[in-house]
């Protein structure tokens, strides 16, 4: 038997993966040349470089929804990303998606988030808003993490990943996240593959954060009874668990939620994809509308659900209280280094060279964003406790 190597896998692609799938031979080429590697696809080799990436082994200290300092149970932004990289990968399988593909996106698509998940984000954008005009979007930043800041080769910055990963990466939208623009790729529209990873992510998003509100007790199963859909889970499992055991009934709830999403949303999709029958994967990209969809009443029902969430969880007091004590940490954060720039390292903040208003505002911000949430809180505690010794 023959060793497999990357033009096996790639042969198998074309023998394996549907139509309108991307194929890692017709990758557009990457920003800087290099050699095809003997085994690792195109793809498989962007995967491999985000996760040895700074970049994302920060995301095992930065926040889903619950700071790091309420617990060890919740989501971090680590454990939220494997978990879209899973079900995205699950669903990718299943349409003859690439699933190398789906998880180089996957794995990188929450890179750019600052501390303190979507407070932090609101936080740097009202500063940046405010300060000359410019904006923070987390997609952007993690365009520009694995296009400039991470620097781990010595012929070019960033990882110099391939186009359809950077615009997976750029064009990421989802309930919570706004795609960014680049000059570039402003009109290339994303891939199946991409589209799969917005879906998984918004689903991951969704449950297991009923799964940690239920946990921390900011959510009760007497706030989603209104809920078709949670109804029809709590139907399926009602007869097979002890509903009075409450760790159980979540897990299984939980469980019975993402399973009844994800078959709804294979087989919704899998019919719209043989309505537009696509011959190609630019075919995709020529299709200016989502192609991915769930059926309609599985839409509204999941609609409600979030809606529910919204109105129980994230104004729940403690959430509440959380998302304000992040924006006054990362408000008394820029404004400190805004004040007193040389308080940053040189290495960040070079005192040779002379900065105007709009780059302090930009180093600062990505200063910042780079921060976890346990450094943003102990660099906060240094700067503001005067009993802190630095």
């Amino acid at each position: 038997m023959n060793m497999r190597k990357r033009v096996d896998i790639e042969k198998d692609e074309e023998q394996l993966l549907a139509p309108y799938a991307m194929k890692s031979k017709d990758s557009r080429p990457r920003d800087y040349d290099e050699p095809s590697h003997e085994y690792r696809t195109c793809y498989q080799r962007d995967r491999d470089r985000v996760v040895h990436c700074e970049h994302f082994r920060k995301l095992e200290y930065k926040t889903q929804v619950f700071i790091i300092f309420e617990g060890d149970y919740y989501r971090t932004r680590l454990t939220h990303t494997l978990e879209v990289a899973q079900i995205a990968r699950t669903i990718g399988r299943s349409l003859r998606l690439n699933e190398d593909l789906i998880e180089a996106i996957a794995l990188a698509h929450d890179l750019g988030h600052p501390p303190f998940g979507h407070a932090g984000e609101e936080a740097l954008n009202q500063i940046m808003s405010g300060g000359y005009s410019g904006t923070f979007n987390h997609n952007v930043r993690s365009f520009e993490i694995v296009t400039k800041y991470e620097k781990r080769y010595p012929n070019f910055d960033g990882l110099n990943l391939t186009p359809e990963v950077l615009v997976g990466i750029l064009k990421h939208q989802s309930e919570y996240d706004l795609p960014g623009t680049c000059k570039k790729y402003r009109d290339i529209n994303p891939s199946l593959e991409a589209q799969v990873v917005d879906f998984a992510d918004s689903l991951a998003y969704l449950n297991h954060d009923i799964d940690d509100g239920l946990k921390a007790k900011c959510l009760f199963i007497e706030d989603l009874k209104d809920s078709a859909l949670w109804q029809k889970a709590i139907d399926n499992i009602k007869n097979t668990i002890n509903i009075n055991d409450l760790d159980m009934l979540r897990y299984q709830v939980v469980k019975q939620l993402i399973d009844m999403q994800i078959k709804n949303f294979l087989a919704a999709t899998y019919q719209h994809l043989k309505d537009l029958d696509f011959k190609t994967s630019q075919d995709v990209q020529n299709f200016h509308e989502q192609v991915i969809c769930f059926s309609p009443e599985m839409k509204k029902e999941r609609d409600d659900l979030q809606e529910l969430l919204n109105q129980k969880l994230y104004h729940h007091y403690r959430v509440v209280r959380m998302t304000s004590k992040a924006h006054r940490i990362i408000n008394d954060l820029f404004k400190v280094y805004l004040d007193e720039p040389n308080q940053l390292p040189p290495s960040i903040y070079p005192r040779e060279m002379a900065h105007d208003l709009k780059e302090k505002y930009e180093t600062i911000c990505n200063h910042i964003a780079s921060m976890t949430d346990r450094f943003a809180l102990d660099e906060h505690k240094k700067l503001f406790n005067p009993y802190t010794i630095v």
